[in-house]
């Protein structure tokens, strides 16, 4: 049973940047194809970016360009660089692990984290 802790969010202005982490105990993260979503008050949880087990990875057009998903598989951590951010990335981010299904939707990934509030000011 993998768990996933998220960390690294924080307030900043529009055009900042942060780096989420996100801690994953239990198996060997490089086994795993890891997303990232995001659920802002009032919304749907929707996906950001994703990998895959080859290091492919898959964007949401809304952060294409803007940030970037990665991983240290060494340390079981997985990371995503935001940059440029603006107000309408302001969501609580959680990470997650593939368990099968369509690789977008919310429901083909699990053992999600707490999250972590990310909150980007005008």
């Amino acid at each position: 049973q993998v768990q996933l802790v998220e960390s690294g969010g924080g307030s900043v202005q529009t055009g900042g940047s942060l780096r989420l982490s996100c801690a994953a105990s239990g198996g060997t993260f490089s086994t795993y194809v890891m997303g990232w979503f995001r659920q802002a008050p009032g919304k749907e949880r929707e996906f950001v970016a994703a990998d895959n087990l080859s290091g492919r990875t898959y964007y949401a057009d809304s952060v294409k360009g803007r940030f970037t998903i990665s991983r240290d598989t060494a340390k079981n951590t997985g990371y995503l660089q935001m940059n440029n951010l603006k107000p309408e990335d302001t969501a609580v981010y959680y990470c997650a692990v593939y368990k099968g299904g369509r690789l977008y939707e919310r429901e083909s990934f699990g053992s999600w984290g707490q999250g972590t509030q990310v909150t980007v000011s005008s």
